[in-house]
């Protein structure tokens, strides 16, 4: 493509070949134009500047197994991985939201239905075909190019577009699941959880969630939601038994399909000629905390009690995620037992100044006592908070693998990592 012809390039771009990929790459470098990255499309940086270049990889969506080696396009997504995966009795720990990208959740580390079974995404990862910011297409994994593999392992989008990844996934003839309606005191709720977690078999991994009537994604109220590795009713019955036995629990168990478990988020559909209506905005954040303790358990419960418009989300870690050491990938804090959400929506009506001001005042006092922020899940862009997200010497890490793959810093779309 000549240099003349970048005036009349669509700035939407879906390539269907690593070397259509290298191609737009090497066009948005020589010409500086901004570049965004899609897969999934769940990102924050899902919608480039009007004068940049979308680059969409929704054609990149190949699945392939070979024994327990799979390799996924980038463009996949988890929901058609896991349906994939299923005819031949395999399974990943992948996110829990079917449309949600492979290639996002699993460079932000991979928080997933059997991460204390299996660990994060970035576990099971073992190669990766990458395009660089100087248009290469490179394979990368612990044998060839090590340092840019272990940068993709947690360090985000910040390294190339990643066109392929390569997992083992691991042998899986069906779960149990359950769930565990809480109309009871949340508080007991949490801290039998807590103590459960602390030495549960590793097949079991839990999520409590509390949320309002107007989220589209989850039942209104609280629930604590269970996964088995295994289809084993009876075993997860018996291990969830101090969380059956509170007052104003209801626990149902079940043996569904693993891809029936992930959540759908239907996109809302405006009427013809208009557009989809902006999402209120979001006041809070998350956190990854090596331990549920009273006080953070008294916090979020007050949290969710005091704002109609809040959500509060947890997921339990340990287990299988503790087994890989910290300086292995780049994911913040292998020691966290416990993922946690909390903010409010920013609903006019609902939030005024002085709410608002209480929201975040609150937050931050949830916020303390966290190791560090779960890039995947924060939804904006704040280039002070970036070093948050990582360990000291893991951030020191991943600025000088940037500066050997990326130093103009072309792929800057993300929770960027400058040199």
């Amino acid at each position: 493509m000549a240099d003349s012809d970048v005036a009349s390039v669509p700035s939407v771009h879906r390539p269907r070949t690593a070397d259509e990929v290298a191609e737009i790459v090497r066009l948005a470098s020589r010409e500086a134009v901004p570049l965004t990255v899609v897969a999934g499309g769940h990102g924050p940086w899902s919608h480039a500047p009007a004068a940049g270049i979308r680059l969409e990889l929704g054609e990149l969506t190949d699945i392939e197994v070979d024994g327990t080696t799979v390799r996924i396009g980038g463009g996949a997504v988890w929901g058609d991985v896991a349906t994939a995966l299923a005819a031949h009795g395999l399974a990943l720990s992948s996110g829990d939201t079917a449309s949600v990208g492979v290639g996002g959740l699993t460079l932000g580390g991979g928080i997933g239905w059997m991460v204390r079974a299996w660990g994060l995404a970035v576990d099971q990862l073992i190669g990766a075909q990458v395009v660089t910011a100087a248009g290469e297409v490179v394979e990368a994994s612990a044998a060839e190019h090590p340092e840019l593999f272990w940068a993709l392992r947690g360090g985000g989008g910040n390294f190339g577009v990643v066109t392929r990844f390569d997992f083992v996934a691991h042998p899986l003839s069906g779960i149990a699941f359950s769930e565990s309606v809480v109309d009871g005191d949340a508080t007991a709720v949490l801290r039998v959880a807590r103590e459960l977690l602390r030495d549960a078999p590793r097949e079991l991994t839990v999520t409590y969630m509390d949320v309002p009537p107007m989220d589209p994604s989850a039942p209104a109220g609280a629930r604590l939601s269970a996964v088995w590795a295994a289809p084993e009713p009876d075993r997860l019955r018996a291990v969830l038994e101090s969380v059956s036995a509170l007052d104003g629990v209801r626990t149902e168990v079940t043996t569904p399909a693993y891809r029936d478990v992930l959540m759908e988020m239907p996109e809302p559909e405006p009427k013809e000629g208009e557009e989809p209506p902006a999402p209120p905005g979001f006041i809070g954040g998350n956190g990854l905390y090596a331990e549920l303790d009273d006080a953070l358990i008294e916090r979020l419960v007050a949290f969710r009690r005091s704002y109609p418009a809040s959500v509060v989300f947890l997921r339990s870690l340990g287990g299988a995620v503790r087994d890989v050491g910290q300086e292995d990938t780049a994911f913040p804090a292998r020691t966290a037992a416990w993922f946690v959400l909390a903010g409010a929506f920013d609903v006019p009506g609902m939030v005024d100044d002085d709410s608002r001001a209480a929201i975040e005042s609150d937050w931050r006092e949830i916020e303390a006592g966290r190791l560090a922020e779960y890039g995947n899940f924060a939804d904006t862009e704040r280039p002070d908070a970036v070093t948050g997200m990582f360990s000291e010497a893991g951030f020191a890490r991943l600025r000088a693998t940037k500066a050997v793959w990326d130093p103009q810093n072309l792929f800057r779309r993300n929770h960027n990592i400058l040199v």
